[in-house]
């Protein structure tokens, strides 16, 4: 009984524990936007899966979509140099399953499923092309656990590279937050800064674009009443966005950035206003300076910051709490829970 006793003290050892959990398989996801391609390996947890690997690389697979209707050969070879990496990650991490999905860029252009061919062809990896509503429900789903109590409805929305999409949710569904209503606006970050140029930061092209936002939102807003929920109080909303977590970023005084700090971070709208108005009177320069901007990103905040002071300007909640999550974490839970319920029928089928 003695050495029973401490064998079971064994299995609970920090050393089987991991041991065990190095057993557990690892997931692969792959968001590939008009902006960049994204990637996040993980292992399933007691709070839903661990990171194991990322992966993040500026593409601008998009670039040149706002005046022509297929991908430029120069982004579509940045980005299978990105999802190269991405599979040799994959393939060192003994991945066991992989779901990868691209979004407004391959929607939109005429050689988008030619493109996904390629991607298969030249990497290995096999990638398909979502619609709006489905990018919306794994966004959801990746956000979902930062949606607070308290609240019968949460705005959650997502500026894009070729697309922006806001999703309006039911917070009491007894299972998990329910997607009510969304809508898919036509442009990002990308193809709204090669629509206007790089005088970006000119008042009237500001307003031009803020007003443009505005509009698009007005029926949608209209047909579920979110206005009205917004003065009842009963709105949460979150933003899940590099416009969101560079805000964050800046808002902390961040030398680099830290998602662990900036994930989950609220923001009330003063602040948002004053970080927005802080980059938009900023020279090109200055902004490329700035910690967690860059060059790359420089003229895409000001476009993300308009769209954003868009949408808080017709729902003017108390904050904004920001992701620095969304579909690859949508899609990692989704193959988790997949599995656990394969295993669970096949656990309950009868013996032969």
């Amino acid at each position: 009984m003695k050495k029973m006793a401490r064998h079971n003290r064994s299995l609970g050892s920090p050393r089987h524990r991991q041991k065990r959990k190095s057993k557990l398989p690892s997931y692969a996801a792959i968001d590939l936007g008009t902006n960049s391609c994204r990637m996040l390996i993980g292992r399933p947890s007691d709070t839903g899966f661990a990171i194991i690997d990322s992966f993040s690389s500026i593409v601008r697979l998009g670039a040149g979509l706002a005046d022509a209707d297929n991908l430029r050969q120069d982004a579509m070879d940045r980005t299978v140099a990105a999802l190269k990496v991405c599979a040799e990650k994959i393939r060192n991490r003994g991945v066991r399953r992989v779901k990868g999905v691209a979004t407004a860029a391959c929607r939109r252009a005429k050689n988008g499923n030619d493109f996904i061919d390629i991607i298969t062809d030249k990497t290995g990896l096999r990638l398909e092309t979502i619609d709006a509503r489905l990018e919306a429900q794994f966004t959801l789903a990746g956000c979902a656990p930062l949606l607070r109590s308290g609240y019968s409805h949460g705005l959650l929305f997502d500026i894009g590279g070729g697309s922006t999409e806001v999703m309006w949710i039911d917070c009491f569904s007894s299972q998990s937050p329910n997607l009510i209503d969304m809508i898919s606006l036509p442009f990002g970050v990308v193809t709204l800064t090669e629509e206007y140029g790089t005088q970006i930061d000119e008042a009237s092209r500001y307003a031009d674009i803020v007003a443009r936002v505005q509009e698009h939102l007005a029926s949608f807003d209209s047909a579920n009443d979110v206005s009205g929920m917004i003065i009842a109080d009963k709105v949460q909303m979150l933003g899940t966005s590099g416009t969101m977590t560079t805000l964050g970023a800046l808002y902390l005084g961040l030398q680099s950035y830290d998602r662990s700090r900036v994930d989950g971070l609220s923001l009330d709208l003063a602040n948002i206003r004053t970080h927005s108005a802080r980059i938009f009177t900023m020279d090109p320069l200055a902004r490329e300076n700035l910690p967690c901007i860059g060059r790359e990103r420089a003229d895409l905040m000001l476009i993300g910051c308009a769209i954003l002071a868009a949408i808080t300007k017709r729902w003017p909640v108390k904050n904004v709490r920001i992701a620095d999550r969304g579909i690859r974490e949508g899609l990692i839970m989704a193959m988790i829970e997949e599995d656990r319920q394969s295993q669970i029928l096949v656990s309950k089928r009868p013996a032969a």
